[in-house]
C-alpha cells in the first residue's frame, strides 16, 4: 500500500503487486530473529520459486537483489536495483528503523550481495 512504511520485503512485496499483480504464495508471519531460526535461507528459496535467477554481472535495474549480512547467515535483505549505469551501482531499499531509501550500493553492499532475480512478466 502506498503512504505507509514498509521493511524491505514489503517494498519488493508491494512492487510485485504493481508491477506483476496479486503474490503468488501466503507468507508465514513475520517476526524479527525469522532468518535465524529453522536453518533455512528462506528469502533465497522464495525467490527462487517465484522469481527468475540473473546472474550477477547482468543485474539491471529493476531487478531484485538479495543479501547475506554477514558470512554464514541467511540471506535476510533484500533491495532494488535503481541504477546501474554510472560510476557506482545504487539500490532502493528499506531497513527497520529507516525510510524508504535509495542509496549507493558501495563495497559494504557489493561484499554481501548473494543473488539478483528478475521479477516475471505480468501475470
Amino acid at each position: 500500500m502506498k503512504g505507509v512504511g514498509a521493511d524491505c520485503l514489503g517494498l519488493v512485496r508491494g512492487l510485485w503487486r504493481e508491477v506483476v499483480g496479486a503474490e503468488p504464495e501466503r507468507l508465514p508471519a513475520y517476526s524479527p530473529d525469522w532468518a535465524e531460526t529453522g536453518g533455512r535461507e528462506t528469502l533465497l528459496e522464495a525467490a527462487g520459486r517465484c522469481l527468475k535467477p540473473v546472474p550477477v554481472e547482468a543485474m539491471r535495474a529493476g531487478d531484485v537483489l538479495l543479501f547475506r549480512m554477514s558470512q554464514g547467515a541467511a540471506v535476510k535483505h533484500c533491495a532494488i536495483l535503481s541504477d546501474c549505469g554510472g560510476p557506482e551501482l545504487r539500490m532502493i531499499h528499506a531497513y527497520w528503523g529507516r525510510a524508504v531509501v535509495e542509496s549507493w550500493m558501495g563495497m559494504w553492499w557489493r561484499r554481501r550481495l548473494v543473488a539478483a532475480f528478475r521479477f516475471p512478466k505480468e501475470a
